[in-house]
């Protein structure tokens, strides 16, 4: 059962399946300069070369970013608008970012449904102050949080009208640069079931209320108190966190973050768009704005080749190319071969949750082995016909060292299925050092349209092959095989989140060799060096609950090679982990939800 402090509200109930059960129940960039060579001198008298026309920096930044500056008559109407249409649109095409100018907007509440950014444009979240509030419910799925996914708030400061803010998601759900004067409730009104969430370089002057949520991380902020915690809380770099106390209560906790670079965002510098790039962070602890400008770097717009839905790759790749960076405005996008991004420094930057659809099985977007690329705020959707990958970061054999400027990979999510049928063989391969992942979901759908074992095949979710590379925040769920494999060295997890896939037709079908079933995180026999904490994995085989998963986590049993808190769950004893990890750790068992946890291996 979860466990709540003895003043925490009454009606939260246990905790079964979460999502089908419930359901069913900063290098400069140069100029823009002409593409093609000029005829030599030489030549004069040959005909002239026709030369391709540079593509402009900078621009609008089109009909789905909604910009308020205090003066915007209609705003709660606008937002109510843009709410109704997205509220349950969970497989839907709209696309938005609401902007708010700096200064100081009284008596909102902005509700935000599915592929919805909320964001400040200040340099500071202080400099765009809501009297108000930024609201996630769960009214329209009768009080379930479990699928309130895709939606985001950054680099906004709110004063609750009651003096707390409802922020009541799932997964794909960041909450960044955000200064709440009040406290924060992360659960729906009613105290139903939710299952999320992250948050980032944040300060809640108040406490923070987990109640129902079965997990969270949260990452280099300031907290006035925290409640209670269910299965899974992680904390690393957090100011006024819970003392480390696994399994009981389930809290995890790290003075500090040991690498971390904040997410890219849009700001305004007077009437110039500009987006800053925050500086990177070693043992990091607290916000990178509390004590005034954020340290980094920032580049003006005019530096950006602004994108709409509807361009092609080749024009996207012919910005690159020029020098440009890209700013995805939000929609869905069609690609018939990979944006290949080759500059070091280069910033893929996606607003309302962009989102690429590689066809005729292409891979989304790759990467060179270069210094200080940084993907960030959009969503690669598997097509129809199957990737082999859909993001790469760095070429296979990458062995250049990045660790004084590493390559970021922030609020980026993968989805195959659910909005239509997509397969992808491995849906992220990281092969560049140092990278850090810092909040993926990366999701094999279980429910929506195009979902069945083969319908929406997907055998593996993330491979890390590079050595020294981080993963803050990660999710991935549902893979045919494994979710995680890790063939780097000195690899590093803080927190991870995993479901099983659910739709598993029969033991036979998950059978790993001699293994029953494919282990939700895999350390290759090869590793010498790494280490994870704070890492869960639930199964729940809905189609055949007489499944027996041999364990969550498999590793080679070095001493080099180190986890802590790890859980695993069995959601209402729909299927059963025989260990944790390795051959440790007690099986579930029943179909009391209890997690089975190992706090120390090896």
């Amino acid at each position: 059962m979860p466990h709540f402090p003895m003043d925490s509200p009454d009606p939260v109930r246990s905790l079964p399946a979460r999502r089908s059960v419930l359901g069913a129940m900063a290098a400069t960039a140069a100029s823009p300069t002409l593409l093609g060579l000029s005829s030599p001198a030489s030549a004069a008298s040959a005909a002239p070369v026709a030369q391709p026309r540079a593509l402009p920096g900078g621009g609008d930044l089109g009909p789905n970013v909604i910009v308020f500056d205090p003066s915007t008559s209609g705003i709660q109407a606008k937002l109510d608008e843009v709410f109704r249409q997205q509220e349950s649109a969970q497989f839907g095409t709209g696309r938005y970012a609401l902007l708010f100018k700096p200064g100081t907007y009284n008596g909102l509440n902005a509700q935000l449904g599915f592929y919805t950014s909320i964001a400040g444009l200040g340099l500071s979240p202080d400099d765009t102050a809501i009297n108000g509030d930024v609201t996630v419910d769960a009214g329209w799925f009768n009080g379930n949080a479990t699928q309130n996914f895709w939606r985001s708030a950054e680099n906004l400061a709110l004063t609750p009208v009651s003096g707390t803010d409802r922020w009541a998601i799932a997964q794909a759900a960041p909450f960044r640069r955000m200064h709440v004067r009040g406290g924060l409730d992360l659960a729906p009104t009613g105290y139903g079931w939710a299952s999320g969430g992250y948050i980032a370089d944040s300060r809640i002057d108040g406490s923070v209320g987990p109640y129902s949520q079965q997990q969270w991380y949260t990452r280099d902020s300031s907290v006035g108190g925290w409640a209670n915690a269910v299965w899974n809380m992680v904390f690393s770099g957090v100011q006024g966190a819970p003392a480390q106390s696994f399994p009981n209560p389930p809290y995890t906790t790290r003075d500090t973050t040991p690498v971390s670079r904040e997410k890219p965002f849009l700001y305004l510098n007077g009437s110039e768009y500009r987006v800053f790039l925050p500086e990177r962070r070693t043992n990091a602890r607290g916000t990178t704005w509390g004590s005034g400008t954020p340290r980094g770097t920032s580049l003006p717009l005019t530096q950006f080749y602004v994108a709409r839905p509807g361009v092609t790759a080749a024009t996207l790749n012919a910005a690159l190319t020029q020098g440009l960076h890209l700013l995805l405005t939000p929609g869905i996008y069609h690609l018939d071969q990979p944006i290949q991004v080759d500059r070091a420094g280069t910033v893929v930057l996606g607003l309302g949750y962009a989102t690429l659809i590689p066809d005729n099985g292409v891979t989304a977007l790759r990467t060179a082995d270069v210094d200080g690329v940084r993907l960030a705020g959009f969503l690669i959707d598997a097509g129809p016909v199957n990737s082999s990958t859909l993001l790469e970061v760095g070429p296979t054999g990458a062995s250049a060292s990045h660790s004084a400027n590493p390559t970021t990979v922030q609020d980026v999510f993968i989805r195959i299925g659910g909005a239509g049928a997509g397969k992808a063989t491995t849906s992220m391969v990281i092969n560049s050092r140092h990278t850090i992942i810092d909040h993926t979901w990366v999701w094999r759908a279980d429910h929506g349209t195009g979902v069945g074992w083969e319908t929406n095949r997907a055998d593996y979710g993330i491979r890390v092959n590079g050595d020294d590379v981080l993963a803050t925040g990660l999710f991935v769920e549902h893979f045919n095989k494994y979710d995680v494999q890790w063939y780097g060295q000195r690899g590093r997890t803080i927190f991870f989140q995993n479901e099983k896939a659910y739709d598993a037709p029969n033991q036979a079908a998950i059978q790993n060799g001699n293994v029953k079933g494919y282990a939700a995180y895999k350390v290759a026999d090869s590793v010498t060096t790494h280490e994870g904490w704070g890492l869960g994995s639930y199964c729940y085989y809905n189609v055949d609950p007489t499944i027996v998963q041999h364990n969550g986590f498999a590793a080679p049993n070095t001493p080099g090679v180190k986890f802590h808190d790890l859980l695993v769950v069995s959601l209402g004893g729909q299927g059963q982990y025989e260990h944790v990890v390795n051959e440790t750790g007690a099986p579930t068992s029943g179909t009391s939800t209890v997690p089975s946890t190992v706090a120390s291996y090896p």
